[in-house]
């Protein structure tokens, strides 16, 4: 099967998977819903429901993932951002991270994660980058719209996604 479709077509299929079992949750629940009566209808509204929201979500997703195979490997483990490159690496954890910044002056462009002192770049391309939509998303006051109209902007600069609020003292 895999032999039946260009490696570029078979590339952009796995990156909208999501996307495409979201279509597939979908009709399944609209023909359920359209179909039958009693309760498999109304298990079919909610389905149809379901895979509206995974289509919404995917397109996110898709949107986010950039196409190629950058330097480096990316893992998160409990809040923690680990890269390790051909050159440069480190470790951030997301609880630390006070800003967060795009430089796409490069080829491929980077995710500056700035803690403090320290700057964590990572290519939008590298291996697991995909994972960090999940990871930014958990930042408080993200937009995630913004994230991605800047990451498939094309300006070539550094631009600002997010900045951490600041904390409220209580006195």
């Amino acid at each position: 099967m895999a032999e039946l479709l260009r490696p570029q077509a078979r590339a952009a299929l796995w990156r909208g998977r999501e996307v495409i079992a979201g279509i597939g949750v979908a009709g399944l629940g609209l023909w359920w819903a359209l179909t039958s009566f009693g309760i498999l209808q109304w298990l079919g509204w909610g389905l149809a429901a379901l895979g509206a929201g995974l289509v919404l979500g995917g397109v996110q997703r898709w949107r986010f993932r950039q196409a190629g195979r950058g330097p480096g490997i990316l893992r998160i483990d409990e809040g923690r951002v680990a890269y390790m490159g051909p050159l440069t690496g480190g470790t951030a954890d997301l609880d630390a991270v006070r800003r967060l910044r795009l430089d796409r002056r490069g080829r491929p462009a980077h995710w500056l994660l700035e803690t403090g002192d320290e700057v964590l770049a990572i290519p939008v391309t590298a291996e697991g980058a995909e994972a960090l939509f999940d990871a930014f998303v958990a930042l408080p006051g993200l937009k995630r719209g913004r994230m991605i109209e800047l990451l498939n902007g094309d300006a070539r600069d550094v631009v600002t996604v997010w900045t951490r609020p600041a904390r409220l003292t209580v006195v």
